[in-house]
C-alpha cells in the first residue's frame, strides 16, 4: 500500500552552482535528505523532465518535479495496547514507555510493540516512515519517548538527533559507589562475538555519555546521565565499561551481586530486580513546527522508586550501626 505524491519547485537563483541533492533539500525540506537522494536516484525526481544524478549542479530557472510512492506500513497490524500520553498534538507524540514494551517489531517481537500500538492510535501515523519512530528505548528501558506524526515533524526531529539539540537525561542505579560524576568518550560497535550485544571499539561509531551523582548509596549509586550520541545501549555499555555496571542487567551486568550485610528486604528486591535500572527521564526539543523550547518529565516507574527506596533505607541503617 502507498500514498502518490507529487510535489514541483523553481530553482531561485540563491541555489545556482549548488549540486541537485543540495538544492532539493532546501526546495523540500519537509524530506530527508537520505528519502530525496533515493528519489534521485530511482527516477521520481527529475529536473525539467530529465532523470538528473545527485552531484550535478544546476543553472538557476530549472523546474524540479517529485512524482513518487510514500511506502505505508502494511507489515504490521494495528493493536489496541495502552499508551501513556504525556502530550499529543497534530505534529507530535510523546510518551511514557514502561517496561516490557518494544518500540519496534523483530524477531520474536512481531506484535505487541511501540509500533502496532501507534497504528491504532493514530493511523494516519502509517504514511510516516517507521511509523514516526525516530528514537528508540529499549524493551525494559522506562520513559519518555517522541514520535512524528508527519513526515515534516519526523525530518525535523531526525535533524535535531543529529545536530544533538534535542536533550534527553537519564536516571539509572549503577553497582558501586562513585566518587563523583564524570564523562564516557568511547566509540562503540557492535560486539565481535555475541551479536545481541554492543561493545566499546576502537573503530567504532562516536558515543559520549555524561554522568552525575545524585546519591551515594552504601554499595550503589543513583545517577543522571545526559546522552550526547545515541548509540544503542549506550548508557549500558559505558557504565558497564567504567567497572559500574547498571543494576537487574542481565545482558551487560556480569553476574548477580549482593553486597555484604543486605537486609532480607534488600536481598528480595535486588533478587527480583530483573531488568536494567534505567529510566529517560526528561526530554527537551525544539517543537518542529512551532519552533519553541519545549520540555517534559516523568515520574519514576514504582518498581524503580521502591528498589531506591530500599537502598536508601539499607545505607540509613548502616550510617545508623556506624
Amino acid at each position: 500500500m502507498s500514498d502518490q505524491i507529487q510535489l514541483e519547485a523553481r530553482v531561485g537563483d540563491e541555489l545556482v552552482g549548488k549540486r541537485l541533492d543540495q538544492a532539493v533539500a532546501q526546495l523540500f525540506p519537509d524530506y530527508s535528505r537520505s528519502r530525496l537522494q533515493g528519489w534521485i536516484k530511482d527516477g521520481s525526481l527529475t529536473v525539467n523532465g530529465e532523470v538528473k544524478r545527485p552531484r550535478d549542479k544546476l543553472m538557476g530557472g530549472e523546474n524540479v518535479v517529485i512524482d513518487a510512492e510514500l511506502e505505508m506500513i502494511e507489515d504490521h497490524q494495528p493493536e489496541a495496547i495502552p499508551l501513556d500520553i504525556v502530550y499529543e498534538d497534530e505534529h507530535i507524540l510523546v510518551i511514557n514507555k514502561p517496561a516490557g514494551l518494544v518500540v519496534h517489531p523483530a524477531v520474536g517481537h512481531r506484535s505487541g510493540t511501540l509500533l502496532n500500538a501507534l497504528l491504532h492510535h493514530c493511523p494516519e501515523i502509517a504514511q510516516v516512515p517507521r511509523a514516526g519512530i525516530v528514537h528508540r528505548l529499549d524493551m525494559d528501558t522506562t520513559g519518555l519517548m517522541v514520535v512524528a506524526k508527519t513526515i515534516a515533524a519526523q525530518t525535523e526531529l531526525v535533524t535535531q538527533l543529529q545536530e544533538r539539540s534535542m536533550g534527553r537525561e537519564y536516571e539509572a542505579i549503577v553497582h558501586g559507589v562513585m566518587t563523583g560524576g564524570g564523562s564516557v568518550d568511547e566509540p562503540m560497535a557492535r560486539h565481535s562475538k555475541n551479536r545481541q550485544k554492543m561493545a566499546v571499539v576502537g573503530v567504532g561509531k562516536e558515543a559520549v555519555t555524561h554522568y552525575r551523582v545524585l546519591k551515594k548509596l552504601r554499595a550503589h549509586t543513583h545517577i543522571r546521565l545526559k546522552l550526547e550520541t545515541g548509540r544503542t545501549h549506550q548508557i549500558r555499555v559505558h557504565m558497564a565499561h567504567i567497572n559500574y555496571p547498571l543494576v537487574g542487567d542481565q545482558l551487560y551486568g556480569g553476574r548477580f551481586r549482593l553486597p555484604k550485610g543486605c537486609s532480607d528486604e534488600m536481598i528480595e528486591t535486588l533478587r527480583q530486580f530483573k531488568r536494567q535500572a534505567l529510566h529517560a527521564k526528561k526530554l527537551e526539543l525544539w517543537h518542529p513546527d512551532s519552533g519553541e523550547l519545549v520540555s517534559w518529565e516523568v515520574d519514576l516507574p514504582a518498581d524503580f522508586q521502591h528498589l531506591l527506596d530500599v537502598l536508601q533505607r539499607d545505607a540509613e541503617q548502616q550510617e545508623f550501626r556506624d
